[in-house]
């Protein structure tokens, strides 16, 4: 039996783009999902061109044209849609109910990988409102495929690396500082964390793996599930230097959400922290028999670890400082701030990385 065609929805975004070239390095045959109406988006036509050079099919549709959807569809044998879930991009969870009517109307899906990629929306309980929301709709998708027969798999990646651990755990930050960190509670939480290239490597394997049919696989590398301090203590042990630490109470936290110039989607991403940082959200449950463990099934693949994706920031070039005080005016003040009132941060500071997608 050969290998699944793959067709990849979202594939020119953060995650799509890697779980494209994982597709094809893993020998699948597969197509690429694009918009006709790019218009003069240099940076996308690049990258669709370089995914043909790989070998990728480049197919035009749109979720404004069901015709061009169901078509797509019927050239491949597995759906993977990676459209952005978060809202200080573009919250488009609920466009994958038109995606899920193509697939019924062709019918000849063996399995869909609808856009979820971080907590297990069944699984969080008391999700913090108004961060609540996101999890929902991903559960309006889930109960749309399953009533309509679709054999699936829901990839719960958790952390993504790139946001969580750059940024030692903070919201609003993504290079790691020399100087200071805001610890969330205790800092003792925790939490998982899973670098974007391996999230997408674990994928692509399970697409024909009978055992993760119609369950959920959770990526859980043992060597990374860690607290927030310990993350932070794999940095200054890589920097031989130890930071200056500020602690963030649960309450100062919640309270910050409340500012009136926080707007809602900051809100619902700082509800996304709050509960992976101070709830423990994540580590919060055993897998049960409804899912698979990616490490588990996959030993072969060699997961990046904290420990090393920190490595890629030990260098003299990147002056986190003052990137991060040009971008975030804010926030940078409120580190400076011994005992800091309030955690209040500008719009583009408020990426929700475990849900992060396209």
């Amino acid at each position: 039996m050969g290998k699944s065609k793959v067709l990849v929805i979202g594939g020119t975004g953060y995650l799509g783009k890697r779980l494209v070239k994982a597709s094809l390095a893993q020998g699948h045959e597969t197509y690429v999902l694009h918009r006709p109406e790019v218009g003069v988006d240099i940076d996308k036509i690049e990258m669709l061109i370089s995914f043909k050079m790989l070998g990728a099919h480049l197919v035009p549709g749109s979720f404004t044209d069901h015709k061009s959807l169901v078509e797509a569809v019927k050239m491949v044998d597995v759906v993977i849609c990676a459209i952005s879930g978060v809202h200080i991009r573009s919250h488009n969870i609920l466009l994958q109910l038109k995606l899920v009517e193509a697939i019924k109307e062709a019918g000849n899906v063996k399995r869909f990988l609808p856009s979820e990629f971080g907590t297990d929306p069944a699984r969080i309980e008391n999700a913090t409102e108004p961060g609540k929301v996101t999890f929902d709709d991903k559960m309006v998708v889930r109960k749309a495929i399953e009533k309509g027969g679709i054999p699936f798999t829901y990839i719960s990646a958790n952390c993504f690396a790139g946001y969580f651990v750059g940024g030692l755990c903070q919201l609003g930050k993504i290079l790691p500082s020399r100087d200071s960190v805001v610890i969330h509670g205790d800092g003792n939480k925790k939490a998982i964390y899973v670098a974007e290239d391996d999230i997408a490597t674990y994928t692509i394997k399970t697409i024909d793996d009978p055992r993760t049919l119609n369950k959920t696989l959770y990526l859980r590398p043992p060597k990374n599930i860690l607290s927030q301090r310990e993350v932070v203590h794999k940095w200054e042990k890589l920097i031989g230097k130890q930071l200056h630490k500020i602690t963030l109470s649960k309450q100062d936290f919640l309270a910050s959400m409340k500012v009136e110039d926080v707007e809602y989607a900051q809100q619902v991403g700082m509800s996304h922290y709050h509960d992976v940082l101070y709830e423990g959200c994540l580590t919060n449950f055993e897998i049960g028999d409804e899912g698979e463990e990616a490490s588990k099934l996959y030993p072969e693949v060699n997961y990046t670890t904290v420990e090393d994706f920190l490595k890629r920031y030990d260098m003299s070039a990147i002056n986190a400082k003052v990137t991060f005080q040009h971008h975030h005016p804010r926030l940078h003040q409120y580190l400076l701030c011994p005992t800091p009132p309030i955690y209040s941060l500008s719009a583009s500071a408020s990426n929700t990385a475990m849900d992060m997608k396209a």
